[in-house]
């Protein structure tokens, strides 16, 4: 099966120097087809774009991908805005199995970066994709991570077979950052494989130009990875995996005092007040699934697969509200560690059935999450209990339970209409939530039964045109973070959950154009989502700094995504992108009192990039020049207003970044690359991130393969 190009990055393809016709396959409503089948902007991106991108993680290697707008609260986590949406709005899976869990919290969260970006074989981003395929929180985009594999099915035939590979990544910006991985494969050709690997990363404190060294935000990452293959019978496979990662002492920098703050021509952000806020995290992820395919034409089951997984998660968060003038501790200034470990048991059923002129797919999935938290807190007396703030209710556990069907429909050679339904029922069993009216534990129950539709078509026109769009629902039940959560946002506002919650409601409307020849490329989108009953956090009175979760909002958010590259010959190919949001939102002032408008909070503002690239005529050496650059954000929510320590006064300055990368095959087994960002060593942020992005910064990386 060919690889693709899929050009919401331009680069990976770019980086092999692809024909432009070549297929990419993405999965895509659980179904396999080409690109240029895809009723949906989708983005891909493999393993080789890390390195020769220097993309140090997930939420990273999203940065040049049209639509997307990669936030960072600090150098360790990333949470990647998905056409308007981020955090528990978007849905992550690796290798099909759902990632997101009931804990996760209103806006960005850290948990994309858990996932080892080293470790995955490609990445594949559907975007307005809506709820049918994979349940709730698929809003903005859904992001699978495919893991490597021994590809024993390539090997030849019962031939015994072992392969191994050592990476090593040094970066200047960084304290002298090290990244190492090794990893290798064994087994029988044809017949089964297994692959390890281990990842070290050891990064150190950025720094820019305008604020010098970030102290402390820089942290230390362990990743495990392993997969097994097995061919039971000629149409049936076997697989288990298991990942694992642990991060330590990972800080949230921009509440600090080492953050002085930030003045850029006028916009000024500003200084953190904490002496510390750390977490530390550990995440696993492993499941064994049974899948097949009947190659016989008109078998009434072509295709099924049977998945169990289990993962684990555990974090920790310190906080230490003291500031450097006074460290005495008291009701306001305290210390507090909060505790959250979460079992996740998953199980997907997933089949196909050819149906008249096109296919059916359907199935069903269901993920309970059992979770355990506590709470201290230091006050000057020692650490004593604080059930109020556990990050969300103990003892508790979150059901997720959906049945899918799709039908694929070939109504011409040149028309195909998919369209598809998904039912879903979600339940919440809230163990032990403090209740401070009353100073005690109390329980609940909440239930919620949800159906959504999508109907997506993709015509094929003359001169390799085609075009696509629909419309598709999406909506996301309340989770346990909703329900019962207790965490500091933003520049320390306390919030809280609350169980009078229903679900969110959206509905996006899509319109797209594709067009692909032997040397060209180009692909356009606009899209509109009607947004209702969004969960947001709402003061408890008015000009209060204390937030309830609340069904307050409602809005829309509109945009568009532009892509092209041009193959110019056999050397030189030019490509580039653009991309911008903007939306509005309704909101409740206060609990009880009126709604106010308020620009979308942390729409995309234009963004665009322009790359051209050299490879030499013997494919051994590359070279590539591009700029990246973005308008200023000025429309800010008040909300975001709130947010001083992130959003500058009168809104994120405008950038344009230059940077440089090359690579060369040294020898058949070695492989150099060389990136240089921010060569003209400007102070900028992505619009929204808690620090600034890293000067002028040299990455060297050296791969070895035997």
């Amino acid at each position: 099966m060919k690889k693709v190009i899929v050009l919401a990055s331009l680069t990976p393809f770019l980086a092999h120097s692809q024909d432009l016709l070549e297929p990419l396959v993405v999965t895509a409503n659980r179904s396999k087809l080409p690109l240029s089948d895809s009723a949906y902007t989708s983005s891909y991106l493999d393993n080789d774009f890390f390195s020769e991108y220097t993309r140090r993680n997930i939420p990273d290697a999203l940065t040049f991908t049209p639509g997307v707008l990669s936030q960072k609260t600090t150098y360790g986590h990333g949470s990647p805005f998905i056409r308007g949406m981020t955090g528990r709005s978007n849905l992550l899976l690796l290798d099909g199995v759902r990632m997101n869990n009931s804990t996760w919290r209103s806006g960005p969260v850290q948990y994309w970066n858990t996932l080892d970006s080293y470790s995955v074989d490609h990445l594949e981003l559907i975007k307005s994709q809506g709820s049918v395929p994979f349940g709730s929180d698929a809003i903005g985009g859904t992001l699978t991570a495919f893991s490597k594999s021994s590809n024993y099915r390539d090997e030849a035939k019962g031939a015994f077979f072992t392969h191994g590979s050592t990476y090593y990544e040094y970066r200047s910006n960084g304290e002298d950052s090290h990244i190492g991985r090794i990893e290798g494969d064994i087994g029988q050709g044809g017949i089964w494989g297994l692959k390890a690997g281990i990842t070290m990363k050891d990064f150190g404190d950025i720094h820019d130009s305008a604020i010098g060294t970030m102290q402390n935000t820089g942290y230390e990452e362990n990743d495990w990875d392993l997969r097994f293959d097995m061919l039971l019978n000629p149409s049936t496979t076997l697989t288990m995996a298991y990942q694992a990662t642990e991060q330590d002492d990972v800080w949230r920098w921009h509440r600090t005092t080492l953050n002085p703050g930030w003045n850029h021509d006028g916009h000024v952000s500003a200084a953190g007040t904490w002496l510390e806020n750390s977490y530390d995290q550990e995440r696993s992820l492993g499941y064994i699934r049974i899948s097949s395919e009947d190659p016989q034409v008109g078998a009434w089951l072509s295709r099924w697969s049977a998945t169990l997984s289990y993962q684990q998660t555990a974090e920790s968060e310190f906080q230490d509200r003291r500031s450097a003038a006074s460290q005495s501790l008291s009701s306001t200034r305290y210390q507090q560690l909060q505790l959250n470990d979460i079992d996740t048991y998953g199980i997907d059923l997933e089949f196909e059935s050819p149906m008249g002129p096109g296919k059916w797919i359907y199935g069903m999935d269901y993920y309970q999450d059992e979770v355990d938290t506590n709470a201290i807190r230091n006050k000057g007396a020692g650490y004593v209990f604080q059930p109020g703030s556990r990050p969300v209710a103990d003892d508790s556990s979150y059901q997720l339970f959906g049945l899918h069907s799709q039908y694929h429909w070939q109504a011409t050679d040149k028309l195909r209409i998919e369209s598809g339904a998904r039912y879903t029922h979600a339940r919440a069993e809230i163990g032990k939530r403090w209740d401070s009216n009353i100073l005690a534990d109390v329980s609940s129950e909440r239930e919620w039964d949800n159906t959504v539709f999508s109907v997506r078509a993709i015509q094929e026109l003359p001169h390799s045109w085609s075009l696509y769009g629909g419309v598709s629902q999406a909506f996301r039940a309340p989770n346990l973070a909703d329900l019962s959560g207790s965490t500091t946002s933003r520049s320390g506002v306390e919030t809280g959950g609350s169980v009078n919650l229903n679900p969110e409601d959206y509905v996006t409307y899509e319109i797209g154009a594709r067009h692909s020849d032997d040397n060209t490329w180009f692909n356009a989108a606009i899209f509109y989502t009607d947004i209702e009953n969004i969960i947001t956090d709402v003061p408890v009175s008015m000009g209060s700094t204390t937030t309830q979760a609340d069904n307050g909002r409602n809005g829309f958010l509109y945009g568009f995504e532009i892509e092209a590259a041009w193959q110019i010959n056999d050397q030189w190919t030019l490509s580039g992108f653009a991309g911008w949001q903007e939306g509005e939102t309704e909101t409740l002032a206060y609990e009880g009192g009126p709604q106010v408008t308020d620009p979308y909070s942390r729409a995309l503002p234009l963004t665009a990039s322009i790359s051209l690239r050299w490879t030499n005529s013997s494919q051994k050496y590359w070279i590539e020049g591009r700029v990246l650059a973005a308008e200023e954000a000025d429309r800010l929510s008040l909300a975001d207003k709130g947010d001083n320590q992130r959003f500058p006064t009168n809104g994120t300055p405008g950038y344009v970044v230059p940077m440089v990368y090359a690579g060369c095959k040294a020898t058949e087994n070695l492989d150099l690359t060389l990136g240089l960002e921010n060569i003209s060593n400007i102070d900028y942020r992505s619009h929204g991130s808690g620090n600034n992005e890293p000067g002028f910064n040299a990455i060297i990386g050296i791969k070895a393969n035997w």
